[in-house]
């Protein structure tokens, strides 16, 4: 009989998923255990893993909305456009400028070439030569200085044609065709999100950061993103990073979560729990709790021998969950061991079995 005890857990439990149901008269098998650090009662808001603002980077008429609310658009996808005209005409006016100092450059470098001439045959002054000459190293910086306000006016005439920076869904128009916008306005003509991946940041303690480190550096660590009711998984992801500072107030560790959110089950500012997976132990022994009991010299379960005899057992155990405990040392599976009345029992006692309960075993039930 199959059986799953996975439920909502706090902080440092650990969740159970057993190949066979435990009964009362079914001998128990070693089951795989997952070890799991889980936020129960706390929810963590989901993050789009890029969110921009839209906004003009020029002053001027929004002429044209060309995307839809809740669109999915792609990075270079037009947005919008600005009335490109004064841009045009300032990117026009620049050309004319650079052609202008052009022309002048020309004709300062030939009345340079003639004063050089004319000075070797000493009938103008060195003087002279030199005033052409500086003459033509300003207008060649002039022509440099032309070529940045082309640059400057193309940039801005680009700018007129506003486009999506990344991939995502963009969200309510906040700025209707028509109105005038500004490069220092406020508010965003809308807002673009990518969700597919989405993020989670959440919060461990501080105690936990070791083993965390050490998931991490086995293998990838598994997080499930939960409802706020704890009861349904949204999604699967991969832990991202540890923050690299603790926070010292609430002794507590930032950690993130990637989620890759194909089917858009995380949704952006949507409150979820946050569950990492530490470790699967497979073939773990485990008993149920009712049977451990505590004595002058630690933990131990009583055991039934072939001769239906009780005999003490000393043991170490793990985690709990569920009613079950995992037990490190000291059982290696398929003992029989007492769950009720050890109060009543002593060394040798002999004892009367009316339900079989046994340690996990590797066996088939």
């Amino acid at each position: 009989m199959q059986a799953d005890l996975e439920g909502n857990l706090d902080l440092d439990h650990w969740s159970f998923r057993p190949e066979n149901e435990w009964t009362a008269d079914t001998n128990l098998e070693k089951v795989p255990v997952e070890s799991v650090l889980a936020l129960a009662g706390e929810s963590y808001p989901v993050q789009g893993s890029l969110t921009v603002g839209i906004h003009s980077q020029v002053d001027g008429k929004l002429q044209e909305v060309l995307f839809t609310e809740g669109q999915h658009v792609k990075k270079g996808d037009v947005l919008a456009l600005i009335d490109p005209r004064l841009f045009q005409a300032a990117l026009d006016n620049a050309k004319a400028k650079k052609a202008q100092d052009e022309a002048m450059f020309i004709s300062a470098g030939k009345d340079l070439a003639r004063s050089k001439t004319l000075v070797q045959s000493n009938i103008t002054s060195q003087q002279i030569v030199d005033q052409q000459q500086g003459k033509v190293d300003q207008l060649k910086a002039s022509i440099a200085a032309d070529d940045a306000m082309i640059q400057t006016a193309q940039t801005n005439l680009e700018y007129t044609i506003i486009t999506a920076p990344s991939d995502g869904r963009i969200g309510v128009r906040l700025v209707d065709p028509g109105n005038i916008v500004h490069a220092n306005d406020q508010q965003a003509l809308a807002t673009l999100v990518l969700t597919r991946p989405s993020a989670v940041m959440f919060t461990l303690p501080a105690r936990t950061l070791d083993d965390i480190r050490a998931a991490m550096a086995r293998s990838p660590v598994e997080v499930t993103a939960f409802d706020q009711d704890n009861r349904r998984a949204l999604a699967t992801g991969t832990l991202l990073l540890v923050d690299n500072i603790m926070d010292q107030t609430t002794a507590t560790i930032r950690l993130k979560a990637m989620f890759p959110n194909e089917d858009d089950k995380l949704w952006p500012g949507e409150f979820v729990n946050a569950r990492v997976l530490l470790e699967t132990r497979s073939d773990a022994v485990v008993v149920p709790s009712a049977a451990i009991q505590r004595g002058p010299d630690g933990l131990f379960v009583w055991m039934i021998n072939a001769d239906g005899l009780a005999k003490p057992r000393p043991i170490e155990v793990g985690p709990a969950y569920a009613k079950l405990t995992i037990v490190n040392s000291g059982l290696a599976g398929g003992e029989r061991i007492v769950t009720d009345g050890q109060y009543k029992l002593q060394r040798n006692a002999p004892v009367t079995v009316t339900s079989t309960a046994t340690a996990g075993s590797g066996g088939s039930s």
